[in-house]
Protein backbone atom coordinates (compact mmCIF):
# COMPACT_ATOMS: atom_id res chain seq x y z
CA UNK A 1 0.00 0.00 0.00
CA UNK A 2 1.10 3.42 -0.93
CA UNK A 3 1.33 5.50 2.32
CA UNK A 4 0.00 8.91 2.24
CA UNK A 5 2.90 11.68 2.95
CA UNK A 6 1.89 13.03 6.22
CA UNK A 7 0.85 16.75 4.74
CA UNK A 8 -0.94 15.13 1.99
CA UNK A 9 -4.63 16.32 2.01
CA UNK A 10 -6.03 13.59 0.31
CA UNK A 11 -6.24 10.10 0.89
CA UNK A 12 -7.21 7.44 -2.01
CA UNK A 13 -9.58 4.37 -0.38
CA UNK A 14 -6.96 1.86 0.04
CA UNK A 15 -4.91 4.71 2.28
CA UNK A 16 -8.07 5.51 4.37
CA UNK A 17 -8.60 1.71 4.89
CA UNK A 18 -4.77 1.25 6.12
CA UNK A 19 -4.88 4.54 8.59
CA UNK A 20 -8.17 3.94 9.98
CA UNK A 21 -7.90 0.21 10.13
CA UNK A 22 -11.56 -0.17 8.30
CA UNK A 23 -11.83 -2.22 5.45
CA UNK A 24 -12.40 -1.09 1.99
CA UNK A 25 -15.95 -2.33 1.83
CA UNK A 26 -17.05 -0.83 4.83
CA UNK A 27 -15.49 2.21 4.13
CA UNK A 28 -17.55 1.92 0.61
CA UNK A 29 -20.62 1.34 2.73
CA UNK A 30 -20.23 4.02 4.82
CA UNK A 31 -20.30 6.46 2.32
CA UNK A 32 -23.47 4.84 0.98
CA UNK A 33 -25.32 5.58 4.33
CA UNK A 34 -24.03 8.90 4.32
CA UNK A 35 -21.66 8.78 6.89
CA UNK A 36 -18.37 9.68 4.88
CA UNK A 37 -18.04 11.87 1.72
CA UNK A 38 -15.32 11.78 -0.82
CA UNK A 39 -14.68 13.43 -4.37
CA UNK A 40 -13.60 11.90 -7.51
CA UNK A 41 -11.19 12.29 -9.55
CA UNK A 42 -11.15 12.52 -13.26
CA UNK A 43 -10.45 9.01 -13.33
CA UNK A 44 -13.29 7.98 -11.26
CA UNK A 45 -11.11 7.30 -8.21
CA UNK A 46 -11.96 8.37 -4.70
CA UNK A 47 -10.41 10.82 -2.39
CA UNK A 48 -11.18 11.58 0.77
CA UNK A 49 -10.33 14.37 2.93
CA UNK A 50 -7.56 14.07 5.93
CA UNK A 51 -10.38 14.79 8.82
CA UNK A 52 -12.34 11.60 7.63
CA UNK A 53 -10.11 9.17 9.37
CA UNK A 54 -11.78 11.05 12.75
CA UNK A 55 -14.58 10.72 11.35
CA UNK A 56 -14.43 7.21 10.94
CA UNK A 57 -13.27 6.99 14.12
CA UNK A 58 -16.09 8.64 15.21
CA UNK A 59 -18.45 6.26 13.36
CA UNK A 60 -16.53 2.79 14.98
CA UNK A 61 -16.69 4.44 18.49
CA UNK A 62 -20.26 4.99 18.24
CA UNK A 63 -20.80 1.69 16.28
CA UNK A 64 -19.01 -0.06 19.42
CA UNK A 65 -21.52 1.33 21.87
CA UNK A 66 -24.18 -0.27 19.79
CA UNK A 67 -25.64 3.28 18.25
CA UNK A 68 -27.52 2.46 15.08
CA UNK A 69 -26.02 3.65 12.16
CA UNK A 70 -29.27 5.98 11.20
CA UNK A 71 -28.81 7.13 14.84
CA UNK A 72 -24.99 8.36 14.12
CA UNK A 73 -25.67 9.61 10.90
CA UNK A 74 -28.21 11.82 12.21
CA UNK A 75 -26.09 13.08 14.75
CA UNK A 76 -23.40 13.69 12.24
CA UNK A 77 -25.90 16.18 10.52
CA UNK A 78 -26.04 18.01 13.59
CA UNK A 79 -22.54 19.57 12.96
CA UNK A 80 -22.72 22.69 10.89
CA UNK A 81 -21.25 22.08 7.53
CA UNK A 82 -21.54 18.24 8.46
CA UNK A 83 -17.68 19.11 9.70
CA UNK A 84 -15.74 16.39 11.54
CA UNK A 85 -16.24 15.81 14.80
CA UNK A 86 -14.16 17.42 17.74
CA UNK A 87 -13.90 16.52 21.17
CA UNK A 88 -16.53 18.97 22.72
CA UNK A 89 -19.29 17.52 19.63
CA UNK A 90 -18.07 14.12 21.04
CA UNK A 91 -18.77 14.78 24.48
CA UNK A 92 -22.23 16.58 23.30
CA UNK A 93 -23.26 13.98 21.12
CA UNK A 94 -22.54 11.00 23.25
CA UNK A 95 -24.03 12.31 26.45
CA UNK A 96 -27.41 12.76 24.30
CA UNK A 97 -26.83 9.01 23.97
CA UNK A 98 -26.19 8.05 27.62
CA UNK A 99 -29.94 7.90 28.41
CA UNK A 100 -30.20 5.29 25.59
CA UNK A 101 -27.46 3.22 26.89
CA UNK A 102 -28.35 3.21 30.53
CA UNK A 103 -31.99 1.76 29.19
CA UNK A 104 -29.83 -0.76 27.25
CA UNK A 105 -27.30 -1.59 30.40
CA UNK A 106 -31.04 -2.26 32.39
CA UNK A 107 -32.40 -4.18 29.91
CA UNK A 108 -29.02 -6.15 29.28
CA UNK A 109 -28.94 -6.78 33.61
CA UNK A 110 -32.67 -7.87 33.42
CA UNK A 111 -32.02 -10.34 30.80
CA UNK A 112 -29.11 -11.46 32.83
CA UNK A 113 -30.56 -12.14 36.07
CA UNK A 114 -33.46 -13.67 34.12
CA UNK A 115 -31.99 -16.07 32.26
CA UNK A 116 -31.45 -18.37 35.00
CA UNK A 117 -34.80 -19.07 36.46
CA UNK A 118 -36.62 -18.40 33.45
CA UNK A 119 -37.09 -19.79 29.41
CA UNK A 120 -39.11 -16.83 28.87
CA UNK A 121 -42.56 -18.23 30.24
CA UNK A 122 -42.39 -20.63 27.14
CA UNK A 123 -42.56 -22.18 29.70
CA UNK A 124 -39.55 -24.44 31.55
CA UNK A 125 -39.86 -22.39 34.89
CA UNK A 126 -43.54 -23.67 36.56
CA UNK A 127 -42.65 -23.79 39.58
CA UNK A 128 -42.23 -19.84 39.33
CA UNK A 129 -44.69 -19.03 37.00
CA UNK A 130 -47.40 -18.02 39.49
CA UNK A 131 -44.79 -15.50 40.63
CA UNK A 132 -43.78 -14.76 37.63
CA UNK A 133 -46.06 -14.33 35.73
CA UNK A 134 -49.66 -14.78 37.28
CA UNK A 135 -52.80 -16.40 35.88
CA UNK A 136 -50.15 -16.55 32.70
CA UNK A 137 -50.84 -12.88 31.30
CA UNK A 138 -47.74 -13.23 29.11
CA UNK A 139 -49.42 -15.86 27.29
CA UNK A 140 -52.13 -13.76 26.39
CA UNK A 141 -49.19 -12.25 24.63
CA UNK A 142 -49.31 -14.98 22.00
CA UNK A 143 -47.05 -18.12 21.61
CA UNK A 144 -43.70 -18.42 22.56
CA UNK A 145 -41.34 -16.76 25.10
CA UNK A 146 -41.78 -13.27 26.23
CA UNK A 147 -39.62 -12.20 29.45
CA UNK A 148 -37.00 -12.43 27.42
CA UNK A 149 -38.13 -9.52 25.13
CA UNK A 150 -36.60 -6.99 27.26
CA UNK A 151 -39.29 -4.57 26.17
CA UNK A 152 -42.08 -6.58 28.16
CA UNK A 153 -42.38 -5.60 31.61
CA UNK A 154 -40.34 -7.53 34.17
CA UNK A 155 -41.99 -9.51 36.97
CA UNK A 156 -42.96 -6.22 39.29
CA UNK A 157 -45.68 -5.15 36.30
CA UNK A 158 -43.77 -1.81 36.17
CA UNK A 159 -42.80 -1.31 32.19
CA UNK A 160 -40.13 0.53 31.33
CA UNK A 161 -41.00 3.85 28.55
CA UNK A 162 -41.16 2.84 25.27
Amino acid sequence: MTRAAWNSRELTVGQLAERSGVAVSALHFYEAKGLITSRRTAGNQRRYTRDTLRRVAFVRLAQRLGIPLKTIRDALSTLPEERTPTRDDWARLSAAWRAELDDRIEQLQRLRDDLTDCIGCGCLSLDRCALANPYDRLGEEGPGARRMDTRVCPPQGVCPPA
